[in-house]
Formats: structure tokens, sequence, C-alpha cells
């Protein structure tokens, strides 16, 4: 989400067939592979769902998406090319491995708590950094924070202490990366 984002406010500035190129570097990084390897640890054995409730569980695929985030800035998306974009999946990566230190603890945080908080404070950069009123998506991501909160309570996911958390993980990081593009 936060590509397109990116990409919609540059619309001018790259080609189309480049963010074709951007968009599904992006996509296969940072979704096929990550789903790919869900099905390779489940039938491996070492993931029982989806849903990863168990934190010791949780380790192997934080340190993969690390991995594939660490990839993804050193090689694709580059500071000198896409430096707001490249800032965000920096976060991005700060929080995972954030997180992953927390399994470690025993801590679980809420990884989709830590995805919408941080795509937030990145909405509000870029519309900042490039002056244009995005305050309908704003608002909306502001209510998307709720409904995914509501929703992992809801269901039983997570508690209170590890929504709060992941909230923190997922919009701290990014302020303080905000510094250094905005």
């Amino acid at each position: 989400m936060a590509t397109l984002v990116y990409l919609f406010f540059n619309a001018s500035y790259f080609t189309n067939q480049e963010k074709i190129f951007v968009f599904f570097q992006i996509l296969i990084i940072t979704i096929i592979v990550p789903v790919l390897l869900f099905f390779i640890l489940r039938a491996a054995g070492k993931i029982d769902s989806i849903m990863v409730a168990e934190v010791s569980q949780r380790k192997i695929p934080l340190l993969l998406h690390s991995f594939l985030l660490i990839l993804l800035v050193r090689k694709s998306i580059t500071l000198d090319r896409y430096p707001e974009l490249h800032f965000f999946f920096l976060g991005a990566l700060m929080s995972t491995l954030q997180a992953l230190i927390l399994s470690f603890f025993k801590t679980k945080a809420s990884l989709h708590m830590m995805g919408i908080s941080s795509l937030t404070v990145f909405v509000i950069g870029i519309s900042m950094h490039y002056q244009v009123q995005s305050t309908f998506l704003i608002a909306f991501l502001i209510l998307m924070n709720g409904l995914v909160a509501s929703s992992r309570l809801e269901m039983k996911a997570h508690t209170t202490t590890e929504l709060i958390i992941g909230f923190l993980l997922g919009s701290v990081s990014q302020l303080l990366l905000l510094y250094l593009w905005l």
C-alpha cells in the first residue's frame, strides 16, 4: 500500500514502465516470497497456522522477513532513486527487528498494528513532503488503525498491550526516519 501511495504522489516523476517494475519488485519481495516461505515453514512443522500465535514460532518468519527487507533496501529500493520509499522500508526493517528481539523475551507484538500504523505515519509524511492534502486518506487510515485493533481483540489474537506494542513499533520507527527525508 505504501508503494502505491508513493507511486501515486510521484505520478509524473516515473514512467509507467518504471512504476510497474517497482511495484512488481516489491510485490514479489514482500508478498509472494513470504507466502511461499510460509508454506515451506508450515510443511516443515516450524509454524502451525497463518496466525502464528506462539511467540516461539514467530522468530523464523520475522528473521526471514528481515532478510527480505534488507535485500529490498540494499539492492532495489535505493536511497538515491526512491528516498521516501527507501526510508519507509528501512522503518519496516527496524520495526521487524524490534519485534524479533521482543520475541526472544517472550513478548508478542501485533504485526498487523505495526503495519497499519507505519503506513499511516508514512502517508502523513508523504502528504507533508509533497504538500498535498490527503485528509480523507489519513482519516481513513486512522479509522483502519482502530478497526485493525478491534478485529485483533475480537479474534482474541492479541491483548491490548500487544496491540500497543505493535502500534508503537510501527509508528515510532517511521517517525524517527521521517526526519531524514522530510
